[in-house]
């Protein structure tokens, strides 16, 4: 950063510098560190979307994008919890792509942090699943918070391959952004509140984030297979009605092209933009 710079804040060219730096200590710290940090965001994210499910049940009479609006503002506080705890999500963490287009990690590393994170994030999530399933939250609402569940997983489940693909870079390009937007930030206030809109943006706009739907559809998966007819009785629907929400359709149909896109929207629409930008060539450029 020059030293003439005016603002209370980090410039461009400084913010692509902190995500390199940021990149080289995620890439190198320990496995087991990254490994609890990891499992954290899977929480993190899954607390995140528990809120929007929360905010968003019942809001049948508000204007669609007034209660998509709500819901994802709600949703921004997972991407808070991660920024600030310093939990490394996957999604995220594809920017660790910076420090290795400058050379300052190998590939080798790359790929055993994205592995050891992505995992992390799946046992986080899962165990999230868990927690929430035996708490009961599925019936609060006379069922209609556990049908709200399903019915957004369900949505999650018809896109074709290509439209998933689009739709996670589409997340992650959003997701990304507000990350690289809080490199800018001096305090916790301009960190927090700079990552608001962007992730509002994404989940209002029916984006898809891989590590978000490891909670969302396991959860609706668990609904659908293990609900009682109590819970079917008091939601007004049947298990019938969500054919698609399957271990097999979820992996195919949605996590791996949805991660193939948010892998394309963070790591090189934002990434190697920035670092094509302001770092190529081994210096920042002004």
């Amino acid at each position: 950063m020059k030293a003439d710079n005016p603002f209370n804040l980090l410039l461009p060219a400084a913010m692509a510098k902190v995500a390199e730096d940021a990149g080289v200590y995620k890439a190198t710290k320990h496995p087991l560190t990254t490994t609890f940090l990891a499992f954290t965001a899977g929480m993190f994210i899954s607390i995140a979307f528990v809120f929007y499910i929360t905010a968003t049940t019942g809001s049948g009479e508000m204007a669609f994008g007034m209660a998509k609006l709500v819901g994802g503002i709600c949703f921004s506080l997972g991407l808070i919890l991660v920024v600030v705890c310093g939990a490394d999500l996957f999604t995220s963490t594809v920017l660790i792509v910076v420090a290795k287009a400058s050379g300052r990690i190998t590939w080798g590393q790359l790929a055993r942090n994205w592995i050891n994170v992505y995992v992390g994030n799946l046992v986080g999530a899962l165990f999230f699943v868990a927690l929430m399933w035996f708490s009961g939250e599925h019936m609060v609402a006379n069922g209609a918070w556990g049908l709200n569940v399903l019915q957004t997983a369900d949505h999650k489940m018809h896109h074709t391959f290509v439209e998933a693909v689009c739709l996670g870079i589409l997340a992650n390009l959003m997701v990304c952004l507000a990350v690289w937007m809080s490199y800018s930030g001096r305090t916790l206030m301009d960190k927090s509140l700079i990552m608001i809109l962007p992730v509002a943006m994404f989940v209002a706009c029916g984006f898809e984030h891989s590590i978000a739907n490891m909670f969302l559809i396991p959860f609706a998966i668990i609904i659908r297979d293990f609900s009682g007819p109590e819970f079917w009785h008091a939601a007004g629907a049947t298990a019938a009605q969500f054919p698609a929400l399957s271990v097999k359709n979820f992996i195919f149909d949605n996590l791996i092209p949805v991660t193939l896109g948010n892998i394309i929207g963070g790591g090189v629409l934002v990434g190697l933009t920035y670092w094509v930008i302001y770092l190529r060539g081994g210096h920042e450029a002004h």
